[in-house]
């Protein structure tokens, strides 16, 4: 099977690392699980100057190793990978971060899933020529038959892949939100999405 995994809050713990930034930075105290929304200047009532230097800081290459890993997640996929599936992480992170994002997953012994970044949310601001970089376009001509996401944003992205199966990672931001059909199953943790792609993979 092919599998397509989200990077941020799927198998990092992103938002995490995030309320502690906001700590850091602004004394904005809003816990991990008040994260109500999945744009952080929304959840951390910031202007827009403090979103962008959030998002610098937590982009910062130091910081991007410091996240610390989702319960499960290298020891799932290592195993889906062990079984013959073919496993992609897509991230909407920036281009730029494409380097110590490659470098976090090697560090987490996925050193054998390739890693892409598309601009899932029209953050970048010119377009990359790279072999790790993908439009939007390129991602929706691809196949895929279980996917992982996180983000409400990015639901209308895993809409593009028929007969596709997708664990949404129940996160605060994404519990008052609607799936979009029955393909979407809400999960918590790893060992939720390990048991739905046995259960989903089997009956095919």
């Amino acid at each position: 099977m092919k599998i397509y995994i989200d990077f941020d809050d799927v198998i990092c713990e992103t938002a995490v690392f995030f309320t502690k930034l906001a700590k850091d930075l602004f004394d904005i105290d809003v816990p991990y699980r008040e994260v109500q929304f999945f744009n952080l200047q929304k959840s951390f009532d910031l202007t827009d100057k403090q979103y962008d230097e959030l998002m610098r800081a937590g982009h910062f290459p130091e910081n991007l190793l410091a996240y610390e890993e989702t319960p499960g997640a290298s020891e799932v996929i290592n195993k889906w990978v062990d079984a013959g599936h073919e496993v992609m992480v897509i991230t909407g992170r920036p281009f730029d971060a494409f380097e110590p994002s490659r470098a976090w997953l090697d560090n987490h012994n996925l050193k054998r899933v390739p890693l892409f970044c598309v601009d899932k949310y029209g953050r970048e601001i010119f377009n990359q020529d790279c072999t790790y970089s993908m439009t939007l376009k390129d991602l929706y001509a691809m196949t895929f038959d279980f996917a992982i996401e996180d983000s409400p944003a990015a639901f209308e992205h895993v809409l593009h892949f028929d007969n596709c199966k997708v664990a949404v990672f129940d996160r605060p931001w994404n519990k008052a939100s609607e799936l979009p059909n029955e393909d979407f199953i809400r999960c918590e943790g790893w060992q939720a999405i390990d048991k739905l792609f046995e259960e989903y993979s089997s009956g095919m």
